[in-house]
C-alpha cells in the first residue's frame, strides 16, 4: 500500500539548466559551423580566378642594310637596321625608308632631310616600287648633282637590296612624279639599283 506520496522524479533546477545549456551549445556549434560551410562555398564560387588574356606575341624583327654618306668619300656605306616584320613587303619597305630617314646610328650622314616623311610605299606585280614622299624632300634640302645622286639611289639601293620583290624604284613627291628632287637627277623613269657607287 502506499503511502500516498508522489512516485514520479523530480528535475532539479541545476541538472535542468545544464541541460539546456548543453543543448544551446550544440545548435551553436550547428549554426555557425554550417553558416560557415555555406560562406566559403560562396566565396569559393566567387574566387574562381579570370581567365588571363594571352600574353602579347614580341614583334617579330628582320635585319635590314641600309645606305649613308661618310664624310671620307661619295660613296655609299651599308648600315644594318631591325624592322618590324610587316605583313606586306610594301609596309616594310616604307619601315626601312624611315629608318634612313632616321638617320645613321654610327657616324655616317642621311642623304635625306631629316624631316622627310614618306607616305607610301606601292609596289606593283612587275616589281615595280612607286615611293611617294612629302615634299620636305625637295623644300628642306639644296641639292648638289653628287647629293641628289646619293639621295635617290640610298632609296633605290636600300629597297631593292632588301626586297627581293622590287626590282626597280621610282620616286613621287605629294603622289606626284617630278622631273627632278634639285634639278640634276631625271625621276620620270624607275631606277635600277647601282651598287657601284656602294662602298666595299
Amino acid at each position: 500500500m502506499t503511502n500516498g506520496t508522489n512516485n514520479k522524479k523530480t528535475w532539479k533546477p541545476g541538472l535542468v539548466l545544464g541541460v539546456g545549456l548543453v543543448i544551446l551549445a550544440v545548435l551553436v556549434i550547428v549554426f555557425f559551423t554550417g553558416g560557415e560551410r555555406e560562406r566559403v562555398r560562396r566565396l569559393a564560387g566567387l574566387a574562381v580566378p579570370k581567365p588571363q588574356p594571352p600574353a602579347a606575341k614580341s614583334e617579330e624583327l628582320r635585319t635590314v642594310t641600309l645606305f649613308f654618306l661618310s664624310d671620307d668619300d661619295d660613296l655609299l656605306h651599308r648600315e644594318t637596321r631591325e624592322i618590324a616584320v610587316g605583313p606586306t613587303a610594301a609596309e616594310e619597305a616604307e619601315r626601312a625608308l624611315t629608318e634612313l630617314v632616321k638617320g645613321s646610328s654610327k657616324d655616317l650622314i642621311s642623304p635625306l632631310p631629316a624631316e622627310t616623311k614618306v607616305r607610301q610605299v606601292f609596289v606593283t606585280k612587275e616589281g615595280v616600287a612607286y615611293v611617294d614622299f612629302g615634299r620636305e624632300i625637295m623644300e628642306k634640302f639644296s641639292y648638289g648633282s653628287s647629293s641628289e645622286l646619293a639621295a635617290v639611289f640610298a632609296v633605290v639601293d636600300t629597297l631593292a637590296f632588301n626586297f627581293k620583290t622590287i626590282r626597280k624604284v621610282s620616286i613621287l613627291v605629294e603622289g606626284v612624279e617630278r622631273e627632278t628632287l634639285g634639278g640634276h637627277i631625271d625621276l620620270t623613269q624607275p631606277f635600277l639599283p647601282d651598287y657601284s657607287i656602294v662602298a666595299k
